[in-house]
């Protein structure tokens, strides 16, 4: 058997290899501060941003949202944001970046209120249920005359109607508007200026004509 030499022995040891456990993922408190999404353009940053917000942000809270650093953080998103509307008018959108309250936010456009209007408008009516919807007339066209009491309601509509009330009051669609003279006093109900607005009417004088030319 041919013998090792010593060159052979020392290339036979083993050798130790440092195998490098596995490291824990980091932690949000382990990620050092800093830029974030840094490749992508600053106005798409911003933008995302300002259409994801439900109150108006300040340039430099914006800043500090997407880590940005140094005294001209602000100026950046600033321009960033003009940039933004320059885009919106260029391209004829719906919406552009307002100022409001101290801070930016994203708004439709003020000629596009009948629209939006329009949508606010069928979402209520939508919501209302039917049996609502038949007390609310009910009370429409009593309104002009001092308002109506409950027992006159539940005598038109031959149901109980203290409920349909509580939810018409809890929309702000109707009010208390005074006390009947009668006996125990009864509260008198009327429309609001809401049940206007979301009916698309100037004043009550523009109901519909009641079938038969009663409004009563």
């Amino acid at each position: 058997m041919p013998r090792m030499t010593a060159q052979s022995q020392e290339a036979a040891r083993p050798v130790e290899v440092d195998i490098e456990e596995p490291s824990e993922p980091p932690t949000a408190k382990d990620l050092s501060p800093g830029e974030v999404c840094p490749r992508e353009p600053l106005t798409m940053r911003v933008e995302a941003l300002l259409i994801a917000t439900d109150r108006p942000l300040t340039e430099a809270r914006i800043g500090e949202i997407l880590g940005l650093e140094g005294k001209g953080a602000g100026k950046a998103v600033l321009g960033a944001i003009e940039e933004l509307n320059r885009e919106y008018d260029k391209t004829g959108r719906a919406f552009r970046a307002e100022r409001l309250a101290g801070g930016w936010q994203i708004l439709t456009l003020a000629q596009m209120g009948p629209v939006l209007n329009r949508l606010h408008t069928d979402r209520q009516r939508t919501r209302l249920s039917q049996p609502a919807l038949e007390t609310l007339a009910i009370i429409a066209y009593r309104s002009s005359k001092g308002g109506i009491m409950r027992a006159e309601i539940e005598a038109i509509r031959g149901v109980a109607s203290g409920e349909v009330l509580r939810g018409l009051l809890e929309r702000r669609l109707i009010k208390i508007v005074g006390r009947a003279e009668v006996l125990g006093r009864p509260m008198l109900y009327g429309t609001t200026k809401e049940f206007l607005k979301i009916f698309g009417l100037a004043s009550l004088d523009d109901l519909p004509p009641v079938a038969g030319g009663q409004s009563s």
